[in-house]
């Protein structure tokens, strides 16, 4: 039989034995392996019909496998290492993926916390080039409702600056160790070829002693004492050379951990360059990360990652979501301090509400609504309204701190303008905020006896009644 060729065996289910063996003919695989039996054919009964199946065996299974039989295309090893490689590189294995070009750094990456599926990279806009991650495969394998979905810039500007926090201060201890041990490793080198000379050198010199010390007569000796000592002699240069190529690359001084620092401060221009390449940008994730987890919080319009690093630690990271009708540049920063007072006692409904009465405007000119104050609350950290905070941080409008001072909301307003209360009032057509603090302070002074109190009298211009007495 041609040695590119052999026969491979398949076990087959028979109603006797259980199994029947069915030789066949194939070609040498690209390894250099003889395998045997690594097929099995089963029948099943469905419904009561026979079903046959072909299945593959797990390698442990296999009847033979003998590594290095033949001469193949590649060795056994690299085979192992390819079947690996493509194994991690298959996005239904639950590995990441290759790193492929675009802009996703998360490509593969991203899991959904909702339905535990893998999330897409999509790119829309007019240009195809605006970055989202889907979670759609629930809607396109089984017709499920979509989970979710946010865009992709945000998120991995989040991650890259989790990944340069981890690589910094790493990368400076790795680039100093690096450098340390590469001028160990030369000096090391250096000492050892230069006792491998001594000896070279000893071994020429008794050569040529030997020779020397041969009679001239006998050719056939000092024709064999002379190639031993030209081969010392050759090793001698051998190993002097050797060693004059390692004194001439040995680096100068090792860097200091100064120096690495300063470079480390210019990581985040690197990695920010739009000329860096963004699959060893991706590799570099990958390397770190195992996978993130991803879900969106739609009360507090934010994103939440949950970062699984290799080596079993998890970081949760907080991601503003922008919505529709904010933008993040021109919205005017009285209004957002107008938010930052109002979020105490109003929910972003009503504030939406008081802004639009004030006249005031979204960053793109438009009226405000309750996602869009959502959004710019995200965007600046500001803490959603909760009534439990207000009424434990002791927050109250104008109806609630009259009804707590037990006065009319006149009187307390008139409080206020005289100075004897303080109160926020951050714009002109909006509610009074009060807190408990202030309102205790205004009772103290009340029962003293150290507020001043306006009495109500006529004025000069105003008018009465003149009712007769008869």
């Amino acid at each position: 039989m041609n040695s590119n060729w052999m026969a491979i065996g398949r076990l087959r289910s028979g109603p006797e034995d259980g199994f029947t063996f069915a030789p066949a003919m194939t070609r040498i695989s690209a390894n250099d392996a003889y395998s045997y039996g690594k097929t099995e054919h089963i029948t099943r009964y469905e419904g009561g019909h026979a079903r046959h199946q072909t299945r593959r065996k797990p390698q442990d299974q296999w009847l033979a496998l003998i590594p290095q039989a033949h001469e193949g295309y590649v060795s056994w090893a690299d085979f192992e290492r390819i079947q690996r490689m493509v194994r991690d590189n298959n996005m239904g294995s639950g590995q990441p993926g290759a790193a492929r070009q675009g802009a996703g750094l998360l490509s593969g990456l991203l899991r959904c916390r909702r339905c535990g599926r893998k999330l897409t990279v999509r790119y829309t806009g007019n240009q195809h080039d605006v970055l989202r991650y889907a979670c759609h495969r629930g809607w396109l394998d089984h017709g499920e409702p979509r989970c979710i979905a946010f865009g992709g810039v945000p998120v991995d500007d989040s991650i890259s600056r989790q990944i340069l926090e981890v690589v910094r201060p790493v990368a400076v201890e790795a680039a100093v160790m690096a450098s340390m041990e590469e001028a160990q490793w030369q000096d090391d080198a250096i000492a050892a070829l230069r006792r491998d000379l001594e000896a070279a050198r000893y071994a020429a010199s008794r050569a040529q002693r030997q020779y020397d010390a041969a009679d001239p007569e006998n050719r056939l000796v000092a024709g064999e004492l002379e190639r031993r000592w030209n081969e010392a002699l050759q090793h001698v240069r051998q190993l002097e050379m050797r060693i004059d190529e390692l004194i001439a690359v040995k680096p100068g001084p090792a860097p200091s951990a100064g120096s690495f620092a300063d470079l480390a401060e210019h990581i985040d221009a690197i990695w920010s360059d739009p000329h860096t390449d963004p699959v060893l940008k991706k590799r570099i994730v990958r390397t770190l990360i195992d996978e993130v987890v991803a879900d969106v919080d739609s009360s507090a319009a934010e994103i939440i990652l949950v970062i699984h690093w290799k080596g079993g630690i998890h970081t949760e990271v907080r991601v503003p979501r922008r919505r529709r009708g904010y933008n993040n540049g021109h919205t005017d920063k009285s209004v957002i301090e107008a938010v930052m007072v109002l979020v105490r006692v109003c929910s972003d409904e009503l504030i939406a509400g008081v802004l639009n009465r004030n006249g005031c405007k979204t960053g793109r000119g438009n009226r405000w609504t309750k996602e869009s104050v959502t959004a710019l609350r995200s965007h600046h950290r500001i803490p959603i309204y909760d009534p439990k905070h207000k009424q434990a941080d002791g927050w109250m409008n104008l109806t609630e701190a009259a009804a707590f001072l037990r006065v009319s909301p006149r009187t307390a307003r008139l409080a206020v303008e005289a100075g004897t209360l303080h109160a926020e009032h951050p714009l002109s057509d909006g509610p009074w905020i009060f807190n408990e603090a202030d309102l205790k302070t205004y009772m103290g002074t009340l029962n003293s006896g150290s507020a001043v109190r306006k009495t109500a009298v006529p004025a000069e211009n105003q008018h009465g009644f003149d009712f007769s007495s008869t």
